[in-house]
């Protein structure tokens, strides 16, 4: 390819709404042009970043086992009834209807289609396992769309789905797709993790993360500084030293507290540490079809974990804290509320373990200005109790005791073992071997295909613009005309573009009539892995070789430089 033809056009400053840097970058390189807010075009420089990366999925993915679909994207509302998600996936789903007023979504998962065409395709364990996976586009309706690629109502996603009658078939075949998915990663030349996820909407109980480690990360990620262990901070636990409090439990008192909306302002009233006191927090499944709410009660100096709670209830959605609308509604005084006198069916109280331990401590009465003081757990009833907070930098890994730390990650992958839970509601079932019905076992498998270019460049950048991993740049080798009114220079230019692409190196020639500091500030941003400029050392049948990532530059002769380029690619 020729930069004088193509289709490039680069710019000094990234567009206001562009906040993380790889946004930034793609924008200003010409790889990525915004059509509306979450949606973007992919231009050609950017969509051959993004081919590259699908043929790494696709040949890792192939040589796995998995075998290539292509599944619609208009989904049908009845299939997605009867998984039980066209409701519990909330507002992100978009759904829409035809000119019959049939109910349709955009799919962004296909979990319900896979599924119901294995139920009336497979009907013997003989076929199985079975792993079927697609690269396809995506719709999600965000809320707030925002770092480009990153977080976009329109993607593209690697999504698979495997089959099976056993449990032991399930997990040799998750423990595949981990690999394969490490292998994937690792091609693409990204530093990442995995770390144990909560399942979320898809469901499921085994499952973990793929995260690329980088500041601008939307993920909190707490990981061991001793073992292997890393978990999102949805799911991330500790090793909590809880003992009993040795204090005589002494009986209950309401003491008015003026002003004192927080935690912090109850503290410094009563001159008591957080962790003397007990905060309570209301939360109810949003758009569910009943009000069901739950009271989380949590040692001060911690913070409630939502999907904690969520997965402790077993709650069919996703939980949120409730408005002054149902405050009034449930007759409870914001800032001020506790378990104490509660008299409301509507209203599970869920208990951290770390009240479990405590004695005398201090919590609200849903009772403006007051608190009561020497609070016991004996003092309210509570429905049930497990681990239902944050975990924190600095506490004790749960596997080895080592120190948690916390870093920022941006998840590419997500693998789960989703169990029954589609086929058992989807009534997908085959004959086993002793030719009895059995329900089949799934599970699945995505990979961001698009965000995957966000989160390379996230990692592999400076001042100048973006550094490409060699295996998924737009191109290699970028052969620069310092002088294109110099034909000796454009002679042995084009000489050495035709010997690369003879030996199959991605190469692009700038033969544009541009001086040549602009050509190399547009390498540079753009992120070709290697420049070979034909300047004033051709005279001595030597071309500058530069490195992008380490800016090192050397003279190499024009007879040996296919093998110094084969060399340095790794080829």
């Amino acid at each position: 390819m020729r930069l004088s033809k193509a289709f490039v056009k680069t710019y000094k400053e990234a567009p206001k709404e562009a906040e993380v840097i790889s946004h930034k970058l793609m924008l200003r390189a010409s790889m990525i042009k915004r059509l509306a807010s979450g949606v973007y075009s992919y231009l050609p420089l950017g969509n051959r970043v993004l081919k590259k990366v699908e043929n790494i999925v696709r040949e890792e993915m192939d040589k796995s086992g998995a075998q290539e679909v292509f599944m619609p994207v208009l989904q049908p509302a009845d299939l997605w009834k009867e998984s039980g998600r066209w409701i519990a996936y909330g507002p992100e789903l978009m759904r829409m209807k035809d000119r019959h007023e049939r109910e349709f979504a955009l799919g962004p998962t296909h979990e319900e289609v896979v599924t119901d065409i294995v139920r009336n395709e497979i009907n013997s364990y003989k076929d199985l396992p079975m792993n079927l996976y697609q690269i396809q586009t995506k719709f999600r309706d965000e809320i707030r769309p925002r770092f480009g690629l990153m977080r976009g109502r329109e993607f593209i996603m690697k999504d698979a789905y495997s089959f099976h009658t056993t449990h032991e078939s399930l997990d040799e075949e998750y423990l595949n797709m981990k690999t394969t998915y490490e292998n994937i990663f690792t091609r693409c030349g990204l530093d990442f993790r995995a770390v144990e996820a909560d399942s979320g909407s898809i469901g499921g109980d085994v499952t973990h993360e793929f995260m690329v480690l980088a500041e601008s990360g939307e993920d909190d990620v707490l990981y061991c500084d001793s073992c292997d262990y890393a978990a999102n901070k949805e799911k991330a636990t500790s090793k909590a030293d809880f003992k009993e409090s040795d204090e005589e439990a002494k009986s209950i008192e309401l003491v008015e507290t003026p002003n004192t909306w927080t935690i912090e302002d109850v503290a410094a009233f009563f001159n008591i540490p957080t962790s003397k006191t007990v905060k309570a927090i209301v939360l109810k499944e949003a758009f569910g079809e009943n009000d069901k709410y739950y009271m989380a009660l949590i040692r001060g100096d911690y913070e409630v974990n939502t999907i904690k709670v969520k997965n402790l209830v077993n709650a069919a959605v996703e939980l949120e804290m409730i408005n002054d609308s149902d405050m009034e509604k449930l007759n409870l005084v914001k800032g001020f509320i506790g378990p104490v006198g509660l008299n409301n069916e509507n209203i599970k109280i869920v208990m951290d373990e770390s009240v479990k331990f405590m004695k005398n401590f201090t919590l609200g009465p849903n009772k403006k200005d007051h608190h009561y003081i020497n609070s016991n757990i004996s003092d309210f009833k509570y429905d049930m109790t497990g681990d239902i907070r944050e975990a924190k930098e600095g506490e004790k890994c749960p596997r080895c005791g080592g120190t948690l730390k916390i870093a920022r990650g941006i998840e590419v992958g997500h693998i789960f073992e989703l169990g029954t839970k589609y086929s058992e509601a989807m009534k997908a079932n085959v004959l086993d071997e002793n030719g009895k019905q059995a329900t089949l076992k799934m599970g699945c498998y995505g990979i961001g295909v698009s965000r995957i270019m966000s989160a390379a460049i996230e990692q592999n950048y400076d001042e100048n613009g973006i550094i490409w991993p060699v295996n998924i740049a737009p191109y290699e080798v970028d052969v620069i005309i310092p002088n294109i009114k110099d034909k000796d220079q454009v002679r042995v230019a084009e000489d050495v573009y035709q010997l690369l692409k003879d030996h199959n190196i991605d190469v692009i020639l700038d033969d544009r009539d541009e001086r040549a500091g602009f050509k190399f500030k547009d390498a540079d941003l753009i992120g070709f892995p290697m420049k070979i400029i034909t300047g004033k050392s051709i005279a001595e049948g030597k071309v500058e070789v530069k490195d992008r990532k380490t800016g090192n530059t050397e003279i190499v002769e024009i007879g040996t430089l296919l093998d110094y380029v084969k060399n340095h690619l790794g080829k």
